[in-house]
C-alpha cells in the first residue's frame, strides 16, 4: 500500500524495464505495462570479492546464481543447490546421509596428490570472511563409517538465508585474492533487510526422501545355485560348519530383500524459519531463525539436526558519508546415527539369511549363527558442531571520492565426536559386561581472525573512470584438538563420563597456529565505458614456509572491449551487447599444511621406564616454495534480439607447477617422502558455452531458459624424471592426473574359464608391470539445462544436470562368485562352465587362491571401469504465490519441490554420480512447503 495525494505523479520503475510515470486521479486500480530497457541491465551488479563490479563491465569470469534458485530446492547444503547451474563448475554429493561431504572442483584438477587431502578445493568467502573449506573429521579426526570423504563444512549454512553465491573462475576474478585463488573462489552473500518498511517471513516445509533405485541381487534361488557350485567346483562334499547359508542352518527357500529392510525406510526432513526484517533509509536489520531435522533411511529414528540463526544489520549516516554492515551466522549441528552404513550389508547379506527379530520382537542371533546387522544400532557415531561466522565492514568517505574501508571478520568451528561402543553391540552369548564398553572422544576446536583495511579512490571525468584499491589483510589460525578413549565400565549410562572408565588413554593432543599477510591492489580503468582494462596485484606471505620462501607474488591483467559501443555497430539493431574479454595471471597456492618445511616429531604411544619417546615424522625442508597457477582465458558474450538471446563462449587454459607433493626417498633414510616441490607441471583447458534466452514475457506468461556447457581437459604435461620414479605408478605425461593404471582385459579362456589379460612385458606372468592401459575418470562434459515458466501466479521450474565420464562398476567391488556368504550382482549369474564356455565370469568357487587372484586382477582391470554418464532431472519446483492485502499478507507461496526425480544412464551400479562402494547415494525427495510473507 502506498499513501498518494490527488495530481501527485506515481513513478514505476525495475531494473531491465523503462521508467513509467502516471498522474494520479484518485482511481482506485493503476494499471501499469513496463518496457523492457536492456540499457538498465547495466545496474545488475556482481560481487568479486573486495570490490563489486557491473555485470557488463566485468574483465572476469564470473558465474552467479541467486536466491531465487537456490530456494527452489529441497537441500541441506548450499553446494548441492548449485550443481548443474554454473559452467566449469563440478559438483559431487558424496552421501546420501544428511550432513555429509561434498566435492567441488572448479576448472578441474590442479595440484596432484589424492582428493582427499583437500588440495584442490576452492577457497569459500562468507560475508567478506573466509570460512574452512577441507572437509572435517578427516585423517585422524576420522572416527566414523559413515561419511567416506568427511563432512563439508558448509552444512553450517543454511540455504535460504544465502542471497547470491557467485564463482570466480580466471585469473582476473581470483588473483586478488593472490595464494588463495588457484582454485577458483566461492563468494557466499547472505540476505539483508529490505528498506522502508517491516515484515515477517514464516516458512516451513516437510520432505520425503528414498532411495532412487536398488541393485538388482541374485534371488535365493540363485544364491544357493551359486554357492552349491562354488563347493563342487572346488571338490568339497562336506560344507565348512561356518557356512550356515547352504548347510542347513539357515532356511534354503527364505528370501529377504535386504536393501528394502535395511536402507529401504523413508527419510523425513522437516524445516521451520521465521525471519524479520525492519528499518529505514538510514538503517536496517535482518534476523532468521530455522530449524531443521533430518532422518536417514536406515532403520532408526535418530538423524541429522540444525539451527541456525543469521543476524544482518546496516547503516548509513544522513550524510551518506559513513556505513557500517554487520552480519552474523550462527549454527549448531547434531548428527546421531549408527557407527556404519547399512549400504554395503543390505547389497552383500545372504538374500536367505534368518529374520531380523524373532518371535518375542528381540534381535533374533539365531543361535549365534547370525550377525545380526541391527547390532550395529547398539553402537553410535555422534556428532555436535557449532559454526559462528562473524563480520563488520566499516566505511567512511574521508575525501571526495576516496573511501577509507575496514573489514574484519572472525570464524570459531567448535567439533565434539563421539564414538560409543556399548558391550551391548556384541553377541548376548558372549556374554560380555559394561567392562568391555569403549568410548572414543574427539574434540576440535578451530578459530580464525582477519582484518582487511582498504583505500578505495573512484574518479570519473569526460569519457574516463578510474578505481583504485589499496589494502591489506592480516590473518591468524589456531587450531586445538584433543583425543580422549575410554574403557571398561561399570555401567553404559556413564558412556559418555570419562572419569568413570576404569582404563582412560589420551590418545593425542595437538595444536596449530596459520599465520597469513599480504597487500593487494586493484586499478580499474574505463575509457568511454567500452574500452576496460583491470590490474590486480597481491604479495602474500604464510608461515607454511620457510624464512626464505615465506612470500610469493600474484597478480593478473584483465581486458575488455564493448565493441557493441562502436559506431559500427549502431545500425545492428538485433546486437543489444556484445564483448570480447581476456585476461592472464598468476594465482598461487599454500594448501600443504602447517609446519610441512620443518623436522616433525610425533610422541610414541609406547612408554620406556614409564616414560613417552618420541619419534621424527618429517625431514626438515625449508627450500620449497607456494605452489603456481598460471591462468589464461578469452571470452565472447553478446546480448541479441532485445537481449532475448544471450550466448556466451570462453576458452581457458591454466597451467600449474612447483607442485608441492611427497617426493619418494629411498627406505633405509627411515622416511617414505620429504615434501618439495616437483617439476611436474599440470594443464586444465576447456570450453565453457552459456546461453540464456527470454522465450516469452507478455501480461501472463513467461519464460526463460538457461544452458550450461563446459568441456574441461586435464593432463600432466611434463615431468622430468617420472619414469624412474615410483609415481609412475599414478602419472602418464600426457594424460589426466585423475587416471587409474589397470590391466587390460581379454575376456575369458573357453578351454580353462580363467580371466585373460594382456602381457604388456610379454614375461609369461601378470602382474603390476603390466598395468599399462590407462583409464581416465576426469569427466569429459558437464552441463545443465534450466527451465522457468510462469503462468499469472503459478511458476514451474526444472533443471536437467548432464554428465559423461567413467567410473569404477560393480565388477570393481566383489571378489569370486561363491567364495563368501555375500550376495552379487544379477549379471553375475552368467558364470563360466563347461555348459557356458562364452560367460562373462569365472566359475563359482570356495577357498581357491588361483580363483582370488583372479578376481583380484580382474577387479583392477578395465572391465572394472565402465561409462558412468548420466542424464538427471535434477530439481523441479512447482509454485503458487498469492497475495492477501486485506489481512497484510504481502505474499503466500505454496510449493511443491522435486529432487533427483530422474535418471537416464547406462551404468548397473546404484548411482552414477558418487559411485564409491557400500555408501548411500543421493536420495530422491519430494517436498512440500509454504512460505508467508506480512
Amino acid at each position: 500500500s502506498i499513501e498518494v495525494a490527488k495530481g501527485q505523479t506515481l513513478v514505476f520503475s525495475m531494473i531491465g524495464f523503462k521508467d513509467y510515470s502516471i498522474v494520479y486521479n484518485n482511481q482506485s486500480i493503476v494499471n501499469v505495462t513496463l518496457k523492457q530497457d536492456t540499457s538498465t541491465l547495466d545496474e545488475i551488479v556482481v560481487n568479486a570479492g573486495y570490490y563489486s563490479v557491473k555485470d557488463r563491465e566485468r574483465t572476469g569470469s564470473i558465474a552467479r546464481v541467486t536466491a531465487k534458485d537456490i530456494e527452489l530446492q529441497p537441500v541441506t547444503n548450499p553446494l548441492q543447490a548449485l550443481q548443474g547451474r554454473m559452467a566449469g563448475v563440478n559438483i559431487t554429493q558424496q552421501t546420501g546421509i544428511a550432513g555429509g561431504g561434498m566435492d567441488v572442483e572448479i576448472r578441474g584438477l590442479n595440484f596432484m596428490g589424492a582428493k582427499k587431502t583437500g588440495r584442490n578445493n576452492p577457497l569459500y568467502i562468507i560475508d567478506g570472511v573466509p570460512f574452512s573449506s577441507s572437509p572435517m573429521a578427516m585423517g585422524l579426526a576420522k572416527l566414523d563409517n559413515m561419511f567416506p570423504d568427511g563432512i563439508s563444512p558448509l552444512n553450517a549454512i543454511n540455504p535460504s538465508d544465502i542471497e547470491n553465491v557467485e564463482v570466480l573462475k580466471d585469473a582476473d576474478a581470483t588473483a586478488i585474492y593472490g595464494s588463495r585463488g588457484a582454485n577458483g573462489v566461492i563468494l557466499i552473500t547472505t540476505k539483508k533487510a529490505k528498506l522502508d518498511h517491516t515484515s515477517f517471513i514464516l516458512s516451513s516445509s516437510t520432505a520425503f526422501s528414498k532411495v532412487p533405485k536398488f541393485l538388482k541381487l541374485m534371488d535365493t534361488k540363485q544364491y544357493i545355485q551359486m554357492r552349491e557350485q562354488a563347493f563342487a567346483n572346488s571338490g568339497i562334499t562336506t560344507y565348512p560348519i561356518n557356512a550356515y547359508d547352504v548347510n542347513g542352518t539357515w532356511d534354503k527357500d527364505r528370501y529377504t530383500n535386504w536393501q528394502k529392510e535395511l536402507i529401504g525406510d523413508t527419510a523425513i526432513d522437516k524445516n521451520i524459519s521465521l525471519g524479520i526484517n525492519a528499518g529505514n533509509q538510514y538503517s536496517s536489520f535482518k534476523v532468521n531463525f530455522s530449524h531443521n531435522e533430518s532422518t536417514t533411511v536406515f532403520p532408526t529414528d535418530k538423524g541429522y539436526k540444525r539451527n541456525n540463526i543469521l543476524l544482518n544489520y546496516n547503516y548509513r549516516s544522513k550524510n551518506n558519508k559513513l556505513t557500517f554492515n554487520s552480519s552474523t551466522t550462527y549454527s549448531n549441528q547434531e548428527n546421531d546415527l549408527p557407527n556404519i552404513d547399512f549400504t554395503k550389508t543390505a547389497i552383500t547379506l545372504a538374500p536367505n539369511a534368518p529374520s531380523l527379530y524373532n518371535d518375542k520382537g528381540e534381535l533374533n542371533w539365531h543361535n549365534g549363527k547370525f550377525a545380526n546387522p541391527l547390532i550395529n544400532l547398539n553402537q553410535s557415531y555422534q556428532n555436535t558442531i557449532e559454526s559462528l561466522i562473524l563480520n563488520g565492514g566499516l566505511s567512511y568517505n574521508i575525501l571526495p571520492n576516496t573511501f577509507l574501508k575496514v573489514n574484519t571478520g572472525l570464524t570459531t568451528t567448535n567439533m565434539k565426536q563421539w564414538q560409543l561402543k556399548p558391550h551391548t553391540m556384541y553377541n548376548p552369548s558372549l556374554q560380555f559386561t559394561p567392562e568391555a564398553s569403549e568410548a572414543v572422544n574427539l574434540k576440535t576446536n578451530s578459530k580464525a581472525l582477519i582484518i582487511e583495511p582498504q583505500i578505495n579512490y573512484l574518479k570519473t571525468w569526460n569519457k574516463h573512470s578510474v578505481n583504485i584499491l589499496l589494502g591489506s589483510t592480516y590473518q591468524f589460525n589456531t587450531a586445538i584438538s584433543e583425543f580422549l578413549i575410554g574403557r571398561n565400565y561399570s555401567t553404559n549410562a556413564s558412556l559418555k563420563n570419562l572419569s568413570t572408565a576404569k582404563e582412560r588413554i589420551i590418545g593425542g593432543m595437538n595444536s596449530s597456529e596459520y599465520k597469513y599477510a599480504s597487500i593487494f591492489t586493484r586499478i580499474n580503468y574505463v575509457y568511454n565505458t567500452k574500452y576496460i582494462l583491470n590490474l590486480t596485484a597481491r604479495r602474500d606471505g604464510s608461515s607454511r614456509f620457510g624464512k626464505s620462501n615465506r612470500f610469493g607474488n600474484f597478480g593478473a591483467i584483465g581486458t575488455a572491449w564493448v565493441f557493441s559501443k562502436e559506431d559500427i555497430f549502431k545500425d545492428y539493431t538485433w546486437l543489444n551487447f556484445g564483448k570480447i574479454r581476456s585476461s592472464y595471471g598468476v594465482t598461487g597456492s599454500d594448501n600443504i599444511g602447517d609446519y610441512a618445511y620443518l623436522d616433525t616429531y610425533t610422541i610414541s604411544p609406547i612408554k620406556y621406564n614409564q616414560e613417552n619417546g618420541l619419534y621424527p615424522t618429517s625431514l626438515y625442508n625449508p627450500n620449497y616454495k607456494w605452489e603456481k597457477t598460471k591462468k589464461f582465458e578469452v571470452a565472447l558474450e553478446l546480448e541479441l534480439f532485445n537481449s532475448r538471446i544471450n550466448p556466451s563462449i570462453a576458452y581457458y587454459n591454466n597451467t600449474s607447477t612447483d607442485q608441492l607433493v611427497g617426493l619418494k626417498l629411498p627406505s633405509t633414510t627411515g622416511f617414505n617422502s620429504i615434501n618439495s616441490n616437483s617439476a611436474a607441471v599440470v594443464r586444465n583447458t576447456g570450453w565453457e558455452f552459456t546461453l540464456n534466452t527470454l522465450n516469452i514475457s507478455n501480461k501472463h506468461w513467461y519464460w526463460s531458459t538457461n544452458f550450461n556447457l563446459s568441456l574441461p581437459k586435464n593432463k600432466l604435461a611434463s615431468y622430468p624424471g617420472l619414469e624412474e620414479g615410483t609415481q609412475s605408478s599414478f602419472y602418464v605425461i600426457g594424460k589426466p592426473i585423475n587416471i587409474i593404471k589397470t590391466y587390460q582385459y581379454l575376456g575369458i579362456d573357453p578351454n580353462t574359464g580363467y580371466y585373460m589379460f594382456k602381457d604388456f612385458n610379454q614375461d609369461g606372468r601378470i602382474n603390476a608391470n603390466d598395468k599399462k592401459l590407462v583409464k581416465d575418470l576426469s569427466p569429459k562434459l558437464i552441463g545443465g539445462l534450466q527451465n522457468t515458466i510462469t503462468y499469472k501466479n503459478l511458476s514451474v521450474d526444472f533443471l536437467f544436470y548432464f554428465i559423461q565420464k567413467d567410473s569404477y562398476n560393480i565388477n570393481n567391488y566383489y571378489n569370486t562368485p561363491g567364495d563368501s556368504m555375500n550376495n552379487l550382482p544379477i549379471q553375475m549369474t552368467d558364470r563360466w562352465s563347461l555348459d557356458n564356455l562364452n560367460a562373462t565370469y569365472i566359475a563359482s568357487t570356495y577357498g581357491k587362491p588361483s580363483s582370488l587372484t583372479q578376481s583380484t586382477n580382474f577387479k583392477s582391470s578395465d572391465k572394472a571401469i565402465s561409462d558412468a554418464s548420466y542424464i538427471r532431472l535434477k530439481n523441479l519446483s512447482i509454485s503458487y504465490n498469492l497475495k492477501i492485502p486485506q489481512v497484510k499478507i504481502e505474499s503466500l507461496r505454496l510449493y511443491l519441490q522435486g529432487q533427483n526425480l530422474w535418471t537416464i544412464t547406462s551404468y548397473k551400479g546404484i548411482d552414477p554420480e558418487f559411485t564409491s562402494f557400500g555408501y548411500l547415494p543421493p536420495l530422491r525427495t519430494y517436498a512440500f512447503g509454504m512460505q508467508l510473507t506480512f
